[in-house]
Parts: C-alpha cells; sequence; structure tokens
C-alpha cells in the first residue's frame, strides 16, 4: 500500500499551483523579495506569502532568510532547477502551436465575371494550394448583377465583379482599377490606321456588353457613347468578354474592352486601338460579399487573405504589365 509520504506527494503534483512555482524562480533569479516582487509588479507581502505556501506545501525551507541573510537551500536548489526546465517547456508552447499546420478544409466558391486577368488572383490561389492542398475550389462565371443577386441570397463565398452603386446587404472593396478603350478587328476599315478622328467612329456599328446602358454596371460606356453622339447601330452584345472580344475581331462593329486584356491580341495583330487614347471609361471591378453569410474556415481564411492582399498591393500593381506591338 501507498504510504503516507506517497499520498502527500499524490496530492502535491496535483494541488501545486504554477504561480507558487513561478514566484519562488523569480525570487531566486533576482537574489530577493523586494526585487522580485518589483519584476512581478507585486507587492512584497505578496510575494513573501507566496514563498511561504510553497515551502508548506513541500515541507521543505526552500530559502534562508533573515537578518540581512538570503541563501537558497539544498531543497531550493533542486527544485529551482527543475522549475526553471518546467517553465522553458511552457515558453515554448507557442512556438510549437504556431509551428504546426493548420489543415484547413472545406470548398470555396468564387462567383466572376468573365476574363478577371490580375496576378494577385492567380498568385493566392496557386499559395493558398499550396498551404491547404484539402481545399477545394469552384469558379462560376456570370454576370454581375447575377453576382449581386446570388450573394444576397448567400450563394457562393465572394464575388469579383463590376459594382455600379453599393448593393444592400453586400460588402466590397475596390480589387482592380481598368480602363475600357474602343477597338476594331482586323477586317475593320479602319484596322490599322493611325491619326483617327474620333468624329470617323459615330456612325460605326458597335458591339457591347449587355450592362452597357444607363442604369447598368457599365453605365459609363453609355454615358460615353450618348456624349460623343455615336449613333451607329448595336449589332452585337453578349455578358460575356471573351463573346466581345469575338464579335469585334470578326468584324462585326467596333467595341469597349478593358485595355489590359486587350493588349495581347494588340500585340498579336487581332485587335485595333482607337481614339481616344486615353480610352473611353475607368471601371474598377470589386470584391463583394456577404457579411452576414455563414463561412466555413476555408473560405474566412480565403476571403481574408484576399482582402489582405489587395490592401497591401498598390492598384497599379495589381494588372499584368500592357505589351503593345512596336
Amino acid at each position: 500500500m501507498p504510504s503516507e509520504d506517497q499520498h502527500a506527494l499524490d496530492r502535491l503534483t496535483q494541488d501545486l499551483d504554477w504561480n507558487l512555482l513561478r514566484t519562488f524562480m523569480v525570487i531566486v533569479q533576482e537574489g530577493g523579495i523586494t526585487a522580485a516582487a518589483a519584476r512581478l509588479y507585486l507587492t512584497q507581502p505578496a510575494v513573501s506569502l507566496a514563498l511561504k505556501r510553497l515551502e508548506e506545501r513541500l515541507g521543505r525551507q526552500l530559502i534562508e532568510r533573515g537578518g540581512g541573510t538570503f541563501r537558497v537551500t539544498a531543497a531550493g536548489e533542486v527544485l529551482f532547477s527543475e522549475v526553471v526546465e518546467v517553465y522553458g517547456a511552457i515558453s515554448r508552447f507557442g512556438a510549437l502551436i504556431r509551428d504546426v499546420q493548420d489543415d484547413i478544409s472545406g470548398h470555396v466558391r468564387i462567383l466572376m465575371t468573365s476574363r478577371i486577368q490580375t496576378a494577385l488572383l492567380d498568385d493566392l490561389l496557386r499559395l493558398f494550394h499550396q498551404r491547404h492542398p484539402q481545399v477545394t475550389f469552384r469558379i462560376d462565371i456570370m454576370a454581375s448583377a447575377d453576382v449581386h443577386v446570388a450573394l444576397q441570397q448567400r450563394v457562393g463565398t465572394l464575388g469579383i465583379c463590376l459594382l455600379r452603386e453599393p448593393i444592400p446587404g453586400l460588402t466590397s472593396e475596390v480589387f482592380i482599377h481598368q480602363t475600357y478603350r474602343l477597338y476594331c478587328g482586323p477586317d475593320h476599315r479602319l484596322f490599322g490606321r493611325t491619326g483617327i478622328d474620333i468624329a470617323e467612329l459615330r456612325h460605326e456599328n458597335f458591339v457591347s456588353f449587355t450592362s452597357d446602358q444607363i442604369d447598368g454596371a457599365l453605365s459609363p460606356l453609355a454615358l460615353f457613347r450618348a456624349r460623343e453622339g455615336f449613333a451607329g447601330r448595336v449589332v452585337g452584345s453578349s455578358a460575356n468578354l471573351e463573346e466581345i472580344r469575338r464579335l469585334i475581331v470578326c468584324g462585326l462593329g467596333i467595341g469597349p474592352l478593358p485595355e489590359h486584356i486587350a493588349a495581347q491580341d494588340v500585340a498579336e495583330g487581332h485587335l485595333w486601338p482607337l481614339p481616344p487614347d486615353e480610352g473611353i471609361a475607368p471601371i474598377d471591378v470589386h470584391i463583394v460579399w456577404n457579411p452576414q453569410g455563414r463561412y466555413n474556415r476555408a473560405e474566412r481564411a480565403f476571403l481574408t487573405e484576399l482582402l489582405g492582399q489587395v490592401q497591401d498591393m498598390p492598384p497599379q500593381q495589381r494588372l499584368p504589365t500592357l505589351r503593345y506591338r512596336d
């Protein structure tokens, strides 16, 4: 049967207060009660009482004090050595936990307008997948208005789309600044010409987006045409940027595209930029999300990282470098 001493030791390991051990360690390190009290932001009587309680629980005197003397006893030396080792292990807990890879899993659904071209999103997807390979993604391409409705209905993690004005219930952040410019295809009579006056464009057939309306997400395009007196027919439209590009390249009419998106086609001779040289409208793409959405860990992590990247990178660095033919 266990002895009384063994029972006492068992009770000691269960009831011992770590704060008493830490106070004792600091007393020894500081070489006195007064200095220990200052380091611990405690009163001197509180530190003395803590030492007394520890000695009573252990049944040993740990420090000889009084009459100007301060000496750690043999029992105190043994205890101090052990406490320092334990304290070192406890101090490493935070670093050890931080070093453990947090295995996030879940599904992220991104609702996006067509042809969003930015290295920021590409790099984030790449790095996020490397860190959290259990996370799955789905990217749905749809018109901006459909993105807004879906997010209001709490469908999807976030949207990357056009936003003419704030949407009730949704929060947004500017993702990229882009400039729209007019282009024509190789079969158009203006292809390859320089020094074109904008007046020459006013009666040309036009291709544009379905949201190129006064009350649409691309209303600046409609306002530009109205201001400049464009009177040509709208012969083609789509909500998809790739299809607008197709209609322009095929020669149905002149039409608007984001300058950084069209740069590659200009360089390869598929499109020709038309006046005005400064573009016809600056239009921002936004990150949009529903703050009332019930997000899983993967969704919260991805949205947090995306917003952090946006805040850390100036807008002019979020687009690819424009490349034109010499």
